[in-house]
């Protein structure tokens, strides 16, 4: 290995360092607030991009698990399409099942409730909505 090559890989290891403490106090400060407000937080960010709030509109609207390609009725690639849809899944948002050589994806109701509950609770709790407050 040149001279190049090990402060390329010096610099790199620096950097990466720095990102995992960051990383880690990011962490930390998130086990700082209570459980209701980190998983409301997680649900905020999964809708926090309108194609994530298409695909759950479209589902809704289809009222029936939609096999095959989404990205069809959207206006995005398939791949930004199944990113989006990973997204959904790992909240539990979305159900995806593997029927053969596609995918059944359906809403997850309760899941869906539960992020519903996390949001009206949110609003009662700062006393939004009842009266003017600024």
């Amino acid at each position: 290995m040149n001279k190049n090559d090990q402060q390329l890989e010096s610099y790199l290891i620096e950097r990466f360092d720095a990102y995992l403490l960051y990383k880690s106090l990011i962490m930390a400060k998130k086990e700082l607030f209570t459980k209701d407000l980190q998983e409301a937080s997680a649900f905020f960010k999964a809708l926090g991009h309108p194609a994530r709030l298409a695909i759950l509109k479209y589902l809704a609207e289809s009222k029936v698990c939609m096999t095959g390609d989404l990205s069809v009725e959207l206006p995005l690639s398939r791949t930004t399409v199944n990113q989006h849809l990973k997204e959904l899944k790992d909240l539990d948002l979305i159900s995806g099942e593997i029927s053969g050589a596609k995918v059944n994806y359906c809403l997850n109701l309760s899941n869906l409730g539960r992020m519903k509950t996390l949001l009206d609770s949110f609003i009662r709790q700062i006393g939004c909505c009842d009266t003017a407050c600024c």
